[in-house]
């Protein structure tokens, strides 16, 4: 059995730096997200939003959805993958956290293929219509395994969906004050279905991707 590598700030930056490092627009996104102070937590990881890009363009994706948009990074991460006619759904609860995206994606030149959609995500996706070949699920912990279950029918075979945030830091193992039973219970959900394939990565907090057979 192979050793595992501690990934430290510094090992972090060198493969963000010798794998997909960010641009202009996309570090000055960043910049900004983190001036918010403690909500950027939220935001996507470098090296994650790397391997959203990659990902899409690997699928050869057309019709991606997101769930959970907050600043927009995740969103350009993944349209960068898209082809000029490809088309991104993103839905979010918040005008104000998305608004700082538009702009970015505006200077990135992304904007057109972005459909951003404000209200209810569980009520947004299940008036999604045609097929996806890509998902990405970054929103509230306790609506995965109903995102999950709306989703699968809408992805097509071999298309992807990717949550988001699946290691809680760690606590999915041993004993903590604040156990992730929500992660638990979707990571135990999604691993008994016969209709996908699964890996969690451990990437940023835990990516979960998803292969539809």
């Amino acid at each position: 059995m192979g050793s595992q590598v501690l990934v430290t700030d510094e090992l972090h930056e060198y493969m963000v730096a010798h794998g997909m490092p960010l641009d202009e627009i996309a570090s000055d996104l960043v910049a900004e997200t983190r001036s918010l102070g403690g909500v950027s937590e939220m935001l996507t990881t470098a090296d994650q939003a790397a391997l959203l890009t990659t990902l899409t363009r690997l699928v050869s994706a057309r019709r991606a959805v997101e769930i959970g948009t907050f600043t927009g990074f995740s969103a350009l991460a993944i349209s960068r993958g898209l082809p000029a006619d490809g088309e991104l759904v993103c839905l979010d609860v918040s005008d104000e956290w998305t608004s700082i995206g538009r702009r970015y994606w505006e200077r990135a030149g992304v904007a057109d293929k972005i459909d951003l959609r404000i209200g209810d995500a569980h009520e947004s996706v299940a008036k999604l219509e045609g097929e996806f070949d890509l998902a990405f699920v970054d929103a509230e912990k306790p609506g995965y395994i109903d995102y999950f279950e709306q989703l699968v029918p809408k992805i097509r075979p071999n298309g992807l969906l990717l949550f988001d945030n699946t290691l809680a830091g760690g606590r999915v193992v041993g004993e903590h004050e604040q156990d992730p039973v929500d992660r638990k219970e979707f990571n135990a959900h999604i691993a008994a279905d016969q209709r996908v394939d699964v890996v969690i990565l451990g990437i940023g907090d835990g990516l979960t991707l998803v292969r539809k057979r």
